[in-house]
């Protein structure tokens, strides 16, 4: 029970991104999508370079750690134009402890992920995993070994969550996407529960509730109950998540955020 306790702190993680580490030890048999796939519309971008947001991290009443989700800035991979998206938690319950890191870089036009990155250490385990992502060829690649089919229009475990900004989230609605770089868990699914007002430490938001499931033993596992606040407004920045687990309640509260201005660019989607 101990350990189970303190493997919260690793859930965390997950539930902001690093649920599919056994996903991607698996063997992918799942075929790329055909070669003649079109990339999405350019989708609008409601961040920019310089956004920060921080959590407090609570398992029930417990105070477990902190996360931050940091808009880095634009960067180049293999020739693209990219945003560079990072997501840190740092926290543990009792002796426990975990520093995490995520990194992603999104494809600035079409929105795909190109490089994902994995930097863990957890229960003093500390493992480090560089996925390339090649959206034109429709496969990627775990560190040095062999390439596995992926999906085209990808999407790493970070850039979901902001990707899940850019669309309309209607209440009453859900929303499949096929578009998680590892085949094996797809599809996610979003459920538009309703909107409300919540108070967080970073102050009073209106919001609209949301319930990601998707294909792992994570928070966001099929059959599970976990949900996250948004805000209710252009950004849709995540201000809350509360999932019920088998062994308590793990939950994230925005405690501090910065949100520079955002720009329109010549298309009209919003960009830095």
């Amino acid at each position: 029970m101990t350990r189970g306790l303190a493997l919260v702190a690793a859930l965390a993680a997950s539930a902001l991104g690093s649920a599919p580490a056994e996903l991607a030890a698996q063997d992918s048999t799942a075929l790329a999508a055909p070669a003649s796939a079109q990339a999405p519309p350019r989708p609008r971008t409601p961040w920019a370079t310089g956004e920060f947001l921080e959590y407090n991290l609570k398992f029930g009443v417990i105070k477990a750690g902190s996360g931050r989700m940091q808009v880095l800035g634009r960067d180049t991979v293999r020739g693209r134009d990219t945003w560079h998206l990072k997501f840190d938690f740092s926290g543990g319950v009792w002796m426990a402890r975990v520093e995490d890191v995520f990194e992603s870089w999104l494809d600035a036009e079409t929105h795909n992920s190109l490089r994902f990155e994995q930097h863990l250490s957890e229960l003093g385990k500390k493992r480090d995993r560089v996925y390339k992502i090649f959206p034109d060829r429709g496969v990627f690649q775990l560190n040095d070994e062999a390439e596995k089919p992926s999906v085209f229009n990808p999407l790493d475990d970070t850039s979901f969550f902001y990707f899940i900004r850019t669309i309309p989230l209607e209440v009453g609605k859900s929303y499949e996407f096929h578009r998680y770089f590892d085949p094996k868990a797809n599809p996610v699914s979003i459920r538009v529960l309703r909107k409300e007002q919540i108070e967080v430490p970073a102050g009073k938001f209106d919001a609209i509730v949301i319930q990601p499931m998707i294909k792992t033993n994570g928070i966001f596992a099929e059959g599970g109950h976990a949900e996250l606040w948004l805000s209710d407004d252009d950004r849709r920045i995540l201000l809350q998540m509360k999932s019920k687990l088998p062994f308590g309640s793990l939950n994230l509260y925005l405690r501090k955020v910065t949100l520079p201005p955002l720009v329109p660019d010549s298309s009209g989607a919003l960009s830095r």
